[in-house]
């Protein structure tokens, strides 16, 4: 009676580490997308390439970004510029870049209100957060903004739109001071419209 009793018990216990030790699907989920994300030593030493920043002034900058935000899925590098006096406009365009993809052109665009004046041309550097499919870009991200921009200035500020959100860094020469409101359409073709 015992020894049944013993056999029982020895294999629900043998069960269970054997359950606890294969991964789920889940889990492989959890891997995989953690292997499509990137680090925070990965996005400073890809920025200051792109920027041509030494690697400690980067990590400061990133520093931030990636405690409030964590790892993220891609990020854009590319050219803009951007000018305002109250209204303002601002067109860029640069890559999309994720792991296991091939880097992807894309352009954007936008209009902004608010107390901002002055001009800039600058590099922009994009985090992107929560993106899963590279088709979700494709769309309008509001934000508000407040920068000054310096010579060799960096600026960061967030725009969010259906659980995306996006962390444009930038650089660049000119001057502009103010805080506006507006947004940015991100598109796969180059268009005058801001809107």
């Amino acid at each position: 009676m015992i020894l049944p009793r013993l056999a029982l018990i020895a294999s629900v216990a043998i069960g269970s580490v054997l359950m606890l030790g294969t991964p789920t699907v889940a889990q492989e989920g959890d891997v995989q997308r953690a292997a499509d994300k990137f680090s925070q030593n990965e996005i400073v030493q890809a920025a200051a390439g792109f920027f041509g920043t030494t690697t400690e002034a980067m990590a400061k900058a990133v520093q931030r970004v990636f405690a409030q935000q964590g790892l993220p899925d891609a990020y854009i590098k590319g050219d803009e510029g951007s000018g305002a006096v109250v209204v303002g406009l601002r067109y860029g365009q640069g890559w999309l870049v994720r792991k296991h993809a091939e880097a992807a052109k894309v352009y954007w665009q936008g209009p902004s209100v608010g107390f901002d004046f002055g001009a800039n041309a600058s590099k922009a550097f994009i985090l992107v957060y929560n993106l899963g499919n590279s088709d979700r870009l494709f769309q309008k991200f509001p934000g508000v903004e407040g920068s000054y921009y310096f010579v060799a200035g960096i600026g960061v500020n967030y725009l969010r739109a259906n659980n995306i959100t996006l962390a444009p860094m930038r650089t660049g020469v000119g001057l502009r001071a103010g805080v506006n409101a507006g947004y940015l359409t991100f598109t796969r073709n180059a268009t005058v419209n801001p809107f």
